[in-house]
């Protein structure tokens, strides 16, 4: 009952206080009566009763402080009570709300991207079990078909294995092939997974028995509703891949698109069918490591166990496959990100990305606490009459950091709510559109609780520093007119500091966004090995139009002369792989005369390329010695290949190249006709990597990607091109683009990079602003009596100025230079964001000087008109 008792008194709180009142009231009748029958006068009696009980206010406090339900209604007070005061400052209220929405803001974005990619497991059953084998050699991740065979079977530690790997195909039903993207996976990938189909059935391990055996594939949501209008009667239809018949047996989950973060396919098929549809067969090829290989540890088993156990079944295959590998390798990932090739450059540029949204948050936190500084000295006379009238100091410093915390929330529930909308739009965004790339970073309850505690955290952390000017205020000093001001203008050291740290803050911010733009520009303007600007791009993969690998050569040369026919068209050429095109090849290379070719025996690994006659002019690449591929090199002719510069020094040294023969990993023996200049091949930040081109005609690939050179502007070349190969074969489907649209792939890092160090660099000049105007209007409102003396004397304006805005300007600059010297310190880690960053460029360091200038002029531009404006008579007849 007594229980009940007191949370009802939460709900006639102004009866309790009535009832406290008259039991203080009767205990000091009932002293009084004691000191009168002691011999006091009445008079005497009243005045040593209400001295013995002390101030009733305080009484109070104590009596609600023991009951823990009126403190909750005490809380209420607190909270109602800060609201009022926010009502009577909406300046500060706002100012505080929108800089804390900014910081938090940006955190709960930064966070939810990196929930979504490295924190949250994949949305399939048992994800927190299953792991990725990644191939031990660095720059080859993935495993071959055998070696997947070899794994499944022979390991103790996982209870499945499935293998997949990414694609397209030309799909088509009753018309033009269309380009759609797919997964070839292993019969058992469904059924390991534990995916079950929204509509038909899946395909199993069951419905395989051996290669070409199993015709059928399984829609995606997206592709059934968009291409076959979520009709149901698809399924048991057909559809045409590369020309070749295949079955529809069901349509995947609408959640489910597979088992890679960012990629989402329109298909999934057997993988024992990829010769049918691929023209080329990896199934017994050991050496060919294009497959991703996952599986569910089994209960109990930990991933190093699991290591360990496949580290040896890998070295029993290695010795049973002597030519194989040279120490074949695992290594456990967490899958989802291709392996190492995503995950390995996502961890530590989240990881650094999420270091400066910190940076911002705490820039927004350093510049609350001057503006609660701030707040309380100018509270302090009202504080000090609290004090004077009973109210504890543990009191006023609740009601305090209750006003904090609330103003805190409130910007936590705003930087939220833009969150979710940037995270909403990022989950619809498509940054490259010639893949199926989505980034999927809905908010969880996981975003929201890191948004809730970043909130708290932001509002007490600045609402504990006016604790000390509560517990150092003398009431009687603050009382006395005159001297707050001086005394607080005196004692602004601690504002000083935490302003100083923020312009740091900023400048270091600001030197990271110019770097990253500084980077953007040299990624733009690096030596790539080929000139994309007046080149277009055709791209096409003539198996999906029916053709192999050898029909295709022909029309691959009635392509590239149709091409160089049209008017205005300096070069024309095809390559099988387009260099940072995200696709490519690579082999292992041995001297002359090497018989035993494992990979120990190599001189090194590089990339290589099929390209035709006239490739090299399209492409703007310079031919240094030697001459370019003819029509005349033949399939039936000798094996010949053009390298560039650092393929003929690791492979010759200083010697010449030309004339000289290699020896490819298939024991062909080629001879060097030419040698071009070094490029770019896989990513902009690489080192010289070795190349090495082939002849069309002898390195027959049905993929092709025409360039065509020319002066015409991209949209007549677009149409004359689209003109001529439809012509040629009106069944080919193609897309055309200008090569400098077709980076959007090896600029995305970059990019991505650029704009959102920009941002970061963007939200911390604002706070900067802020921070420097909201000292300088301060100083200027505090002193106005003072500069208005000064006017009156003859100060000249300069003077002025110098005496109403010395401090912030010092904090400023002395702030800016803590700053650039910050982001100097940091360049290894801005070298790991950007390409080629370097903070220690002059044109950074001016910039960020210049911006750091900028943000000091606008931030001062009012409070110095202020200042300017004194009319000392005007203040001395308001005193």
């Amino acid at each position: 009952m007594a229980v009940f008792r007191r949370f009802a008194n939460l709900f006639r709180r102004a009866q309790v206080d009535r009832d406290i009142d008259a039991e203080l009231q009767a205990h000091i009748a009932m002293r009084i009566d004691a000191n009168v029958a002691a011999g006091m006068s009445p008079e005497e009696a009243l005045r040593d009763a209400v001295l013995r009980f002390g101030n009733r206010t305080v009484a109070k406090e104590r009596v609600t402080a023991s009951d823990a339900t009126l403190s909750l209604a005490d809380l209420g007070r607190d909270i109602r009570y800060a609201g009022r005061q926010l009502r009577r400052s909406p300046g500060f209220a706002l100012t505080v709300i929108l800089t804390l929405a900014l910081g938090i803001g940006a955190n709960v974005v930064v966070f939810g991207v990196l929930n979504a990619m490295l924190l949250r497991p994949l949305n399939v059953t048992g994800a927190d079990r299953l792991l990725e084998l990644a191939n031990g050699r660095p720059g080859d991740d993935n495993q071959s078909y055998p070696d997947y065979v070899d794994f499944k079977a022979r390991n103790s530690a996982f209870s499945d294995m499935a293998a997949y790997r990414l694609g397209y195909a030309g799909m088509s039903s009753g018309g033009n092939a269309e380009k759609s993207w797919e997964y070839e996976v292993s019969g058992n990938y469904f059924d390991m997974l534990g995916v079950q189909p929204q509509l038909g059935r899946f395909f199993h391990a069951s419905d395989e028995h051996g290669p070409n055996s199993a015709p059928y594939i399984v829609l995606s949501d997206a592709l059934w509703h968009s291409r076959f209008n979520g009709d149901p009667r698809v399924v048991g239809t057909t559809v045409d891949l590369n020309k070749h018949p295949f079955a529809i047996l069901g349509v995947a989950p609408k959640g489910f698109h597979g088992t890679e973060i960012f990629f989402w396919p329109e298909f999934w098929m057997p993988m024992v069918n990829e010769q049918q549809v691929e023209g080329y067969s990896f199934l017994t090829k050991r050496g060919n490591h294009g497959l991703f290989v996952i599986g569910p540890l089994k209960p109990g088993v930990t991933p190093r166990q699991a290591e360990d156990n496949l580290l040896a079944v890998a070295h029993q295959m290695t010795r049973e496959n002597p030519t194989d590998d040279d120490g074949l390798a695992v290594r456990l990932v967490k899958p989802g990100l291709m392996g190492d090739v995503l995950g390995g450059p996502a961890k530590p540029f989240l990881a650094a990305i999420m270091g400066l949204a910190l940076l911002v948050l705490l820039a927004a936190c350093v510049n609350l606490a001057g503006i609660f500084a701030a707040r309380a000295a100018d509270r302090s006379r009202e504080l000090a009459i609290r004090l004077s009238i009973g109210s504890t100091r543990w009191r006023i410093l609740r009601q305090l950091l209750t006003e904090a915390v609330v103003v805190s929330l409130a910007g936590g529930a705003l930087g939220t709510l833009i969150a979710t909308g940037m995270l909403k739009f990022l989950s619809h965004w498509q940054p490259i559109s010639e893949y199926p790339i989505h980034v999927t970073v809905v908010a969880d309850g996981r975003t929201y609780l890191i948004a809730v505690l970043l909130s708290l955290a932001a509002g007490i952390l600045p609402g504990l520093l006016p604790a000390r000017q509560v517990w150092q205020t003398d009431a009687t000093d603050a009382l006395k007119s005159g001297t707050t001001s001086a005394r607080i203008l005196r004692r602004l050291t601690l504002r000083d500091l935490l302003l100083g740290i923020q312009i740091a803050l900023c400048a270091l911010l600001l030197t990271s966004s110019m770097v990253a733009l500084r980077g953007m520009e040299r990624s733009l303007h690096a030596p790539m090995g080929f000139v994309p600007e007046g080149a277009m791009v055709a791209d096409t993969d003539m198996q999906m139009a029916g053709y192999s690998d050898n029909s295709a050569f022909p029309v691959q040369r009635r392509m590239i002369e149709a091409a160089s026919q049209i008017r205005g068209v300096s070069g024309a050429g095809t390559i099988d792989s387009l260099p940072l095109g995200g696709g490519g090849s690579n082999w292992s290379v041995y001297r002359e005369g090497t018989t035993d070719l494992r990979n120990s025996n190599s001189v090194m690994t590089a990339q290589s390329y099929g390209i035709s006659p006239g490739y090299l002019r399209a492409a703007g690449t310079t031919l240094l010695g030697g001459r370019d591929f003819t029509w005349d090199d033949k399939a039936n002719a000798p094996k010949v290949a053009i390298v560039n510069q650092t393929f003929a020094h690791k492979m010759f040294g200083d010697e010449p190249a030309i004339g000289r023969h290699f020896l490819g990993g298939d024991k062909t023996n080629y001879l060097i006709v030419g040698i071009v200049e070094n490029g770019k091949y896989e990513m902009l930040t690489e080192d010289p990597m070795p190349a090495m081109f082939f002849p069309l005609d002898q390195e027959h690939e049905a993929n092709t990607i025409l360039i065509v050179r020319s002066d015409l502007p991209p949209s007549e070349i677009a149409g004359a091109l689209n003109r001529v190969l439809t012509e040629i074969d009106p069944t080919l489907p193609f897309s055309l683009r200008t090569w400098p649209d077709r980076l959007s792939f090896p600029l995305f890092p970059p990019r991505i990079a650029t704009a959102t160090l920009g941002v970061m660099g963007m939200l911390a000049a604002m706070l900067a602003i802020t921070g420097v105007f909201g000292m300088a209007t301060y100083t200027v409102s505090k002193r106005l009596r003072e500069l208005g003396i000064r006017v009156a004397l003859g100060a000249h304006r300069a003077q002025l100025m110098r005496a109403a805005l010395g401090r912030p300007m010092i904090v400023l600059l002395s702030g800016s230079l803590a700053g650039l010297i910050l982001g100097v310190l940091a360049s290894r880690l801005l070298a790991a964001l950007v390409y080629e960053a370097t903070p220690r460029d002059p044109l950074v360091l001016i910039g960020a000087v210049a911006a750091m200038i900028l943000i000091g002029l606008i931030a001062t531009w009012i409070p110095a008109r202020r200042a300017l404006a004194i009319n000392p008579a005007q203040l001395l007849r308001q005193d």
